[in-house]
């Protein structure tokens, strides 16, 4: 047996060569085998160190699913903001684009419509072509002019035996005759003074239903009424002029046929 004294153990917890016994080791359960002088401080550290690091990782992990969590929804957002978008845009445009089309197809109708009216107003004009030739009786002037050959003509009274001489004109036939019934064109040789007869209109002249105007045929000064007519409700032109001791009357019982009675009274011829 060796001769070297026992070392003594304190309680302090001095291990030999003056090494100090981990608290862990003292309060261990284990048994300490012979030469064991208990854990070592690496020791120690490394089966610490694991659980030390775990916290940061998950929180480093959970920010970054928080900040893909909220991108995601941004983009979530500006994506339905911009396909929102898009819809009204398209919505507009195609709203707008169909309004451009209604117009462009009542444009074009209206241009149909117009060229139409065009070509047909052309073509009555041909067909008026050429005028027809009217000559009233030798004894009251021998009025004459001409007129459309579409015209229909209707001589009422022929003043064979004295009196009145009419005469009804009207596109296609002549309308039923009376003071209401529209015809283009009405001549009237009155048996009549001129300054007496004209008399009839001097009050729808005063009251403002007619407006007169002077106007030459065939050289002769000629009083030209327009508005509505006497006797009638009718809107119309009167023309009244002399021819020798009677007073001639051309009327038109609507101001549609002015164009054309304008241009008769134009071609108007009367012994004077």
């Amino acid at each position: 047996m060796d001769n070297q004294p026992f070392q003594t153990f304190q309680a302090g917890g001095q291990m030999p060569s003056g090494q100090t016994v981990p608290p862990q080791a003292m309060s261990s359960n284990q048994p300490m085998t012979a030469g064991q002088t208990g854990p070592q401080v690496g020791q120690f550290n490394q089966q610490s160190q694991p659980t030390a690091r775990l916290v940061p990782v998950v929180a480093q992990n959970n920010s970054k699913v928080t900040l893909f969590m909220v991108i995601a929804i941004v983009a979530g957002l500006i994506a339905v903001t911009f396909i929102g978008l898009f819809v009204w845009m398209y919505s507009q445009w195609d709203t707008a684009q169909k309004d451009v089309d209604s117009k462009v197809d009542a444009a074009v109708v209206a241009a149909v419509k117009e060229k139409a009216d065009e070509l047909e107003s052309q073509f009555v004009e041909r067909e008026k072509q050429p005028y027809a030739t009217f000559a009233g009786p030798i004894d009251y002037g021998e009025l004459s002019f001409e007129f459309p050959k579409t015209w229909s003509v209707y001589e009422a009274k022929d003043a064979s035996s004295g009196g009145d001489y009419e005469a009804y004109f009207n596109p296609g036939l002549v309308s039923p005759i009376s003071q209401n019934t529209i015809n283009a064109l009405r001549l009237t040789i009155k048996d009549q003074s001129y300054d007496s007869y004209i008399a009839n209109y001097d009050n729808y002249v005063k009251n403002g239903k007619l407006t007169v105007d002077v106007r030459l045929v065939n050289g002769e000064n000629a009083n030209v009424y327009t508005g509505e007519l006497p006797q009638s409700q009718l809107q119309g032109i009167a023309t009244v002029f002399r021819i020798r001791d009677k007073t001639a009357v051309m009327q038109t019982d609507a101001m549609l046929f002015k164009d054309d009675y304008n241009k008769i009274l134009d071609t108007v011829r009367f012994n004077k």
